[in-house]
């Protein structure tokens, strides 16, 4: 890496422009031409310092500001198939199953609901319990949004966060 390169993922860190033409806009930023700024982006990908890109949407920014982890408790008969359904609904960005603790807290599967109202995700929320029979289940709204970081695996960076 060189100091362009260096230069190169601070503007990618900021977000890619959006503009018909991105890397001719970041490649101006950096004195190169906007083909030099692709080629060393894909070089950089290539060589694994850039594991991927994708977007990020600013969900306030586009009215959605309510969001909530929601806790189920299904019925024990449920199968893959029913448990599959959550993860395909509207509204929900992530679905994964946990093991119980038990005495403790019995829900074992989690859903994240995202809308522009607390009204219009409890209304999702009870619509799939309907339409799923799973009736024991805790909406938990998130009051607070932190700086989201990539993901970091517990043994990367010697167990250090980034």
């Amino acid at each position: 890496m060189d100091p362009i390169d260096a230069g190169l993922l601070a503007e990618l860190e900021k977000g890619v422009p959006t503009v018909s033409e991105p890397f001719s806009e970041i490649g101006r930023r950096l004195g190169i031409p906007g083909e030099e700024a692709l080629a060393r982006t894909r070089r950089l990908h290539d060589a694994g310092v850039i594991r991927k890109i994708r977007a990020r949407i600013n969900q306030r920014l586009v009215g959605i500001t309510a969001n909530a982890l929601v806790a189920w408790r299904p019925p024990a008969e449920w199968d893959e198939e029913a448990f599959s359904r959550f993860a395909s609904s509207p509204g929900i960005s992530h679905c994964y199953l946990r093991r119980p603790v038990p005495g403790r807290w019995e829900y074992v599967l989690y859903t994240v609901h995202h809308g522009r109202s607390r009204e219009e995700v409890l209304r999702a929320v009870e619509e799939i319990a309907r339409a799923a029979g799973c009736g024991e289940y805790l909406v938990l709204f998130s009051t607070e949004e932190f700086k989201r970081v990539p993901n970091v695996r517990i043994g990367e960076n010697g167990g250090d966060l980034p």
